[in-house]
C-alpha cells in the first residue's frame, strides 16, 4: 500500500479502535489534542454521553491528532475539537457542531433510529435506503440544482415524515431556489410536528431561510457590489453585498466578501463579519465541501 511501518501501525489501531467496534456499535470518534483547551472542555461532555448510551451500543474512540498524523490527514481533519459518528467503517455524522449534551443526545437518538444498533434495529430495514436518497438530495443540493433537490426531499418526506434531515433539506432548497413563502410553509409544518420541534437540523433550516430572506434581483445586487467595491472602508456596504450574494447562490462571493472584512477589521460591528460566515456555515451545514474549506481559511485568520 506504500505505507511507512508508523502508518501501518495508526491504520492498525484505527481498525482495531474504530473499524471494527463500529461493524456492531455507534462510534463516537473524537480527534483531540492534550494543548487544546476546548477538547478538555469537551471530553467530560463525550464521555458521559457515551457511557450512559453504552448499553444501546454507543462507545467513544480517542485520536490524538499530533500522536496520529496520518489518520488525522485521512479525514482531513483542521481543526480541532472535530468529532463523527461512524458506523460500519464509515462517518455517518459530523458531531462536532453538538457542543451541548442535549444537542449531541438528539443527534444520537435520531441515529439510533436510523441505523441496526441495539433499540434501533428495528428501523433497519427502512433507515439505509432512506439515508441513501437524503444523501443524494443534499449531493443535489450542494450542486446548484435547488430545484431538484426540493422534490427528491419532498419524496422522502412522502415516505418518512417524520425524518429531520429530509425536512431541513426540503426548506433550505426551497430557500435557495428563491420560494421563499414555501420554505417557510414547510419550515412551519416541520416545526409543528411534535417528533421533529426539537430538531438541531431545523435550526440549521431556519438559519438559511432567514439568510435567503436578503435575496434582491439582479440590477440590485449589481448596484451592491458595485457600492462595496467603490470604497472597502465602507463596510455597510461590503456587508449588505455579502448578505445578498449569499441569498442570490453566490455563496462563493458572500465567503470571499466576509472573509476579506474580517482580514480588515475584525472587530466591525461587534464582529458581524465573522458571527454572518458562522450563521452562513451553520445554514449550508458543516460537511459541505465549501464551508471545510471556508472555516479552514477563517481558523488560518483566527489562529494563524
Amino acid at each position: 500500500m506504500g505505507l511507512s511501518i508508523d502508518e501501518q501501525k495508526a491504520v492498525d489501531r484505527f481498525r482495531t479502535n474504530v473499524v471494527e467496534p463500529s461493524m456492531t456499535k455507534l462510534v463516537i470518534l473524537d480527534f483531540y489534542a492534550d494543548w487544546c483547551g476546548p477538547c478538555k472542555a469537551l471530553t467530560p461532555m463525550l464521555e458521559k454521553v457515551a457511557a450512559e448510551y453504552a448499553d444501546k451500543g454507543v462507545i467513544l474512540a480517542k485520536i490524538d491528532v499530533d500522536a496520529d498524523k496520518f489518520v488525522a490527514a485521512q479525514f482531513q481533519v483542521q481543526s480541532i475539537p472535530t468529532v463523527y459518528a461512524m458506523f460500519q467503517g464509515q462517518p455517518v455524522a459530523d458531531l462536532t457542531p453538538m457542543r451541548s449534551e442535549s444537542q449531541l443526545k438528539q443527534t444520537i437518538d435520531q441515529l439510533l433510529t436510523q441505523l441496526p444498533i441495539g433499540e434501533g434495529a428495528a428501523a433497519a430495514d427502512a433507515g439505509p435506503d432512506v439515508a441513501q436518497l437524503v444523501a443524494m438530495g443534499d449531493e443535489t443540493l450542494a450542486g446548484g440544482d435547488a430545484e431538484r433537490a426540493a422534490g427528491i426531499f419532498a419524496q422522502i418526506i412522502e415516505m418518512t415524515p417524520d425524518n429531520a434531515a429530509a425536512q431541513a433539506g426540503l426548506v433550505r432548497a426551497l430557500a435557495q431556489a428563491g420560494h421563499v413563502e414555501q420554505a417557510q410553509a414547510a419550515l412551519a409544518a416541520a416545526e409543528a410536528n411534535p417528533a421533529l420541534a426539537d430538531d438541531p437540523l431545523l435550526a440549521q433550516a431556519r438559519s438559511a431561510l432567514e439568510l435567503a430572506g436578503n435575496r434582491v434581483d439582479d440590477g440590485e445586487l449589481a448596484a451592491l457590489r458595485d457600492k462595496a467595491q467603490a470604497d472597502p472602508a465602507d463596510m455597510a456596504a461590503r456587508y449588505a453585498y455579502a448578505e445578498a450574494a449569499f441569498a442570490g447562490g453566490d455563496r462563493e462571493s458572500a465567503g470571499t466578501e466576509l472573509l476579506a472584512m474580517f482580514t480588515a477589521d475584525r472587530e466591525w460591528n461587534d464582529g458581524a463579519a465573522k458571527a454572518k460566515l458562522l450563521q452562513i456555515f451553520e445554514a449550508v451545514g458543516m460537511e459541505d465541501p465549501w464551508v471545510v474549506a471556508t472555516r479552514r481559511q477563517l481558523s488560518r485568520l483566527l489562529f494563524g
